[in-house]
């Protein structure tokens, strides 16, 4: 077989494994962005040359970082890498015993060390409180994580075991929370079709169960009609939508004012994420959340205009 005719490159699976760029989102930048433009193999299937996925691999990176896809997928390999090293610096940590902590679970995550890294973060979960430890360590630890692969200390297989890690623990202690089935508001969670990011949902539902919210959780990637019907039908007080760096912030924009201009007027809508992180001026009638340790003080203000007193 003369394999001189095949295109050199890797399948899409291998370049969603290689990236953690979801197919869905590699297909929108090339329909959107014209990048990456793939080449096609004797069945027509994509097949990404090599240097289009360091590419991929860069941009991943300055995009977990809040940089906006649109701004830099244009830029050269070479301006990319100029500006991953420009960003990409340790940060100075304020509190020495924190910054020890977290140098130690990065020590973990590097190291593929399960148990230890599991060990470390349930300590700080049972020393701090799940609400105090959503907001104190895992909202820090993923922008040390994000860091760390901004400087290529980090692959995706680390990146993958941490966040692994970090879901089983809050599933684990939410689960552990009574679920008052008749607390208000009832906070239906997801994400829009192409957005696969489960934990800023899980870091949603873990700020605010403690506060006696009714968390219903739809999971990922919920078609914006099915999401309007569930909402429609008089259940949900709140729909609280997550959208991580790599969703496009354009499209994020675009599916919350359609479902905005869809939901029952009483249902409120929330969004957070580094998506849509500055976009709140964009969205009326939209409550958009630039940090996770606002989320008690957003779900207090509902009940009052709702006029409940407790939770």
């Amino acid at each position: 077989m003369n394999t001189s005719l095949q295109p050199a490159g890797l399948p899409i699976a291998a370049v969603e494994r290689d990236t953690g760029l979801a197919k869905d989102t590699l297909r929108v930048w090339e329909r959107r962005y014209g990048f990456p433009q793939p080449d096609r193999d004797a069945n027509g299937e994509r097949v990404y040359p090599l240097v289009q996925v360091d590419k991929l691999r860069l941009l991943r990176r300055l995009i977990d970082q809040g940089l906006r896809p649109a701004k830099i997928i244009p830029l050269e390999l070479q301006a990319l890498t100029a500006l991953l090293d420009e960003i990409g610096k340790p940060r100075d940590e304020g509190d020495p015993e924190r910054s020890a902590q977290f140098a130690a679970i990065l020590k973990f995550v590097r190291l593929h060390l399960h148990e230890d890294l599991r060990r470390s973060l349930q300590q700080l979960l049972m020393k701090l409180g799940l609400q105090r430890f959503v907001c104190e360590v895992v909202a820090p630890l993923n922008q040390l994580v994000g860091d760390a692969w901004l400087r290529g200390e980090l692959e995706v297989p680390e990146e993958h075991l941490y966040t692994e890690q970090i879901q089983n623990i809050l599933r684990a202690s939410i689960g552990a929370h009574p679920s008052p089935r008749s607390g208000r508001p009832v906070v239906m969670l997801t994400t829009f079709p192409e957005e696969q990011h489960a934990l800023g949902l899980l870091m949603v539902e873990a700020a605010i169960t403690p506060e006696g919210a009714c968390c219903v959780s739809l999971g990922t990637q919920t078609p914006l009609e099915d999401i309007r019907n569930a909402a429609s039908d008089g259940r949900f007080d709140i729909v609280a939508l997550s959208f991580s760096s790599a969703y496009p912030t354009r499209q994020a924009i675009e599916g919350l004012r359609r479902l905005r201009a869809g939901l029952p007027e009483q249902v409120s809508l929330w969004a957070g994420g580094s998506a849509v992180h500055g976009a709140a001026r964009k969205l009326p009638g939209i409550t958009v959340f630039e940090s996770i340790d606002t989320l008690p003080a957003a779900l207090a203000a509902w009940r009052t205009g709702a006029g409940l007193n407790q939770p």
